[in-house]
């Protein structure tokens, strides 16, 4: 018999830590290579996490709740034969090493030499800090009265990394704005009565995520909204002409989602300052087009993955990006990578009904785009033998942006361009 360690893996690019959240096995049960054996929660997904080697699960080294960084041990499998040692995945030590000297350069000789946390602990406000941030506070002089002023966006309120350094650029700046560390999502608190036959219901990790997160961008950035009325007659009657035989040919059907997303690619092609994001006084202008799609669960929760490079897909390689991401979010399967480095994000709540809305921006991105629902309409149209009025397709397209950095014009001009786009639709476009 031989024993191996499992160790935490790597569940994407910017994901230096993982929070255990429920152990699908016990110790003394058997299991079978790539079998699921716990459950991981990151800042983007919860992930299952299959074992690396068949055998008998002999030890769980953590606990459910425990937060543990990349390449860790988490368990101890025994197997019936030799086991060669398997390489221990590249901890994202020296990345986030890389990202604090950015934010703090006069640390940089200390940074670069500091020795690994060896434990995570609480702090004296009771709340629990990761090795990597108590580490991070260390080497900056954050005493323990500051850190726990810090906004934390993880599990629980729980400080991460990434707060980590977006304080510390804030502070280098003097650009500080804290609030005081509490389980709660938003201050101030709101007192609510509850009778005895109401009924209580505990938000879920991602409904409080979704929350602290909404809070935070509309404290963040103050948010404006331009509103355009598009014709969707082509794209409406394209469809209904050929989505039977695109079914037929890709085995999936086409939505109309695609549509919109192919527009907005090719807007952002010439609205290049839409697609941007602010970090202090600086705007960081962003050189690949990654369109997020807002995805409903099952579960009323909302999740965002992101078709990466959309203006070098054509429709159906959007169609296909889309059913795809739509189908896993809906399964639980998306990865930590399919949910980073959005870059503009569209909502589709003409799929419920609505006309129209007025959407959240998803940090760090400053704009995002409402599609509603296609309805029929009488309008008047031009002819060449003069005005008539015709039953048309159409939808409002409703954009919101940071006013930070897009004023009204670009704001206004962007929305006009995706409208345009859509009521450009060729009817002869082949698949």
């Amino acid at each position: 018999m031989a024993s191996v360690e499992m160790l935490m893996p790597k569940m994407g690019e910017s994901i230096i830590e993982g929070t255990i959240l429920t152990w699908l096995k016990s110790e003394g049960d058997v299991i079978e290579q790539d079998e699921s054996v716990l459950e991981v929660a990151t800042d983007k997904v919860d992930t299952e996490v299959p074992a690396t080697h068949g055998g008998i699960l002999k030890k769980i080294l953590v606990k459910e709740g425990d937060i543990v960084a990349v390449g860790a041990p988490i368990a101890i499998i025994e197997t019936s034969g030799e086991v060669a040692d398997a390489p221990t995945p590249a901890v994202e030590k020296e990345e986030s090493k890389e990202e604090l000297v950015a934010a703090a350069p006069a640390n940089t000789d200390t940074i670069l030499h500091q020795p690994e946390p060896i434990a995570s602990s609480t702090g004296e406000d009771g709340r629990f800090y990761s090795p990597l941030v108590r580490s991070i506070a260390k080497e900056e002089g954050i005493s323990a009265a500051e850190l726990a002023k810090i906004p934390g966006t993880g599990k629980d309120g729980r400080v991460t990394k990434q707060d980590m350094l977006s304080y510390l650029k804030n502070r280098t700046s003097g650009n500080i704005q804290t609030t005081q560390a509490a389980p709660s999502i938003a201050e101030p608190k709101v007192h609510v009565s509850v009778s005895a036959s109401d009924e209580i219901i505990e938000m879920d990790r991602m409904r409080k995520m979704i929350a602290q997160r909404m809070v935070e961008s509309k404290r963040i950035s103050p948010h404006v909204t331009s509103f355009v009325e598009a014709d969707m007659t082509n794209i409406v009657l394209w469809r209904e002409k050929n989505k039977n035989a695109y079914k037929e040919k890709y085995g999936e059907p086409i939505t109309y989602t695609p549509f919109f997303i192919e527009a907005v690619a090719k807007a952002i092609r010439d609205f290049p300052m839409i697609n941007i994001s602010v970090d202090g006084d600086r705007i960081i202008k962003k050189k690949d087009i990654n369109v997020g799609m807002a995805v409903a669960l099952p579960s009323g929760n909302l999740i965002v993955p992101i078709i990466k490079n959309a203006d070098q897909l054509n429709l159906v390689g959007i169609s296909k990006k889309v059913n795809d991401l739509a189908n896993r979010a809906r399964s639980n399967k998306l990865n930590a990578d399919d949910l980073a480095g959005g870059t503009y994000t569209v909502s589709n709540v003409g799929s419920f009904g609505n006309v129209m809305g007025t959407p959240i921006i998803p940090q760090p991105q400053v704009a995002i785009m409402a599609v509603g629902a296609i309805v029929k309409k009488p309008a008047v149209v031009e002819t060449p033998t003069g005005d008539v009025i015709a039953i048309r397709h159409k939808m409002f397209l409703s954009h919101s942006y940071d006013h930070r950095v897009v004023d009204g014009s670009l704001g206004g001009m962007f929305v006009r361009r995706v409208a345009d786009y859509l009521e450009a639709f060729d009817m002869n476009s082949t698949f």
